[in-house]
């Protein structure tokens, strides 16, 4: 098993150059409209990036691990946050440029940054209050990943993440005929299925998981004549999931916090 960890970590430092070697300094100036969003997101809210955000609560002065911190985008919005932040990635690459992107919206040194392996992290035990990961998990093994961050976490510390799932069968059948492979999407990714998810958690005392994104919300956001109408789209998903949640093996995200 370490020796494929190594493999996909190998994988995810070459996708990760070619990244950073293609993304502009414009590309890493934040918008200050789409910022607020997640400073301070009603727990209600229908989009699940702004969930995540809003179970974090208030981190101000509290350790959070940016976990998988790739170029930086949610190490940022801890920062703002104010979060005593630790970005971790795999790429030194990537971990260049969340510096640089640090810098250029007016916080740099605002975060440290370790370049190590999820798998293995270079961290003391205990060290952590909360741990950030966003699409982060389905790129690693669980096992070894949930180990370590039970690890760093104190006791009573949380770890909260959003991962891309496919647990319909249906709905996997419909995508195996449908090739087509984003050019950013590195070999050894997949969605992750119900019973990872609640494998990943069992080491933990406690798991509250929410799902989002029926089909019609990827549909909306893939095709562009359809992307104008994409808040409608989200708002759609969660009055369906809300009234019928019989439908939530038909959901392409979940949110899941666990508890040390």
């Amino acid at each position: 098993m370490i020796a494929e960890q190594q493999t996909w970590e190998r994988a995810e430092v070459a996708r990760s150059a070619s990244e950073a070697m293609h993304t502009p300094d414009a590309r890493l100036i934040g918008d200050e409209a789409n910022l607020a969003r997640y400073l301070n997101p009603p727990m209600h809210t229908v989009y699940p990036l702004e969930y995540a955000y809003a179970l974090l609560g208030d981190v101000r002065g509290r350790t959070v691990l940016d976990f998988g911190c790739g170029s930086g985008e949610n190490t940022l919005l801890l920062a703002r946050r104010g979060a005593n932040v630790i970005g971790v990635d795999i790429s030194a690459d990537l971990i260049a440029l969340a510096q640089r992107r640090l810098a250029l919206n007016g916080l740099p040194g605002a975060a440290r940054f370790i370049v190590g392996s999820a798998h293995d992290l270079p961290m003391e035990a205990g060290s952590v209050d909360v741990v950030f990961g966003i699409a982060i998990l389905h790129h690693l093994d669980l096992d070894a990943t949930s180990r370590e961050v039970h690890r760093v976490l104190k006791p009573g510390g949380r770890a909260i993440f959003q991962e891309p799932v496919r647990d319909s069968r249906l709905i996997r059948a419909l995508r195996r005929c449908v090739p087509y492979r984003q050019p950013d999407v590195s070999p050894f990714e997949r969605p992750l299925t119900e019973r990872e998810v609640t494998s990943f958690a069992a080491r933990f005392r406690d798991c509250s998981v929410r799902a989002f994104s029926l089909p019609f919300v990827n549909i909306t956001q893939a095709l562009p004549p359809l992307r104008r109408y994409i808040h409608s789209a989200y708002r759609l998903d969660g009055a369906l999931l809300r009234r019928a949640p019989i439908l939530k093996p038909y959901t392409g995200v979940r949110v899941l916090q666990v508890t040390k």
